[in-house]
């Protein structure tokens, strides 16, 4: 399969939610690694949105773990209930932040960091992964990031 996408450039947010799932599914379905898809679905993300970061944390026995991102540096471990990625971990459910520097025990891995989306995936009824998406703008996520990012996931959970 060849790896693009398309990705409309003057489409609304859910307008290139809706032109990218449909491929995301299409290359995610056809690669049996989880690395390369999660790396994969990262770099979309990131070229179709300009998000400032996009990646992935694993669930590694009582943390979670960095796994495939594009973006700067990011912390490594993230504790359970800890910040915004474990608290989504915790109560297993999406995290949507409009002001990083409003939420109580936020982990700043970056300064330039302002606004946060974090959503789980599971397998079996447990969270193992979250995709944490970051913006340098306040207030730059809203529910058409939850429903799609949502969706996203649970594309994940069935193709990984």
């Amino acid at each position: 399969m060849a790896e693009t996408v398309n990705i409309p450039s003057q489409a609304s947010k859910a307008e290139k939610y809706q032109a990218i799932l449909p491929q995301i599914e299409a290359l995610i379905s056809s690669e049996t690694d989880v690395y390369a898809n999660l790396a994969n679905v990262a770099a979309v993300l990131k070229e179709a949105f300009g998000f400032f970061w996009v990646g992935f944390y694993l669930v590694k026995g009582e943390q979670l773990v960095l796994g495939p991102f594009q973006g700067p540096l990011a912390c490594t471990r993230i504790a359970f209930g800890k910040g915004v990625c474990g608290t989504a971990w915790k109560e297993a459910k999406t995290q949507l932040v409009p002001d990083v520097d409003a939420f109580p025990g936020h982990i700043a891995c970056s300064s330039a960091s302002k606004s946060e989306i974090v959503v789980p995936g599971f397998k079996e009824g447990k969270v193992w992964i979250v995709l944490d998406v970051d913006s340098d703008l306040l207030d730059d996520f809203d529910q058409d990031d939850v429903t799609y990012l949502e969706k996203l996931m649970k594309l994940l959970d069935i193709n990984v």
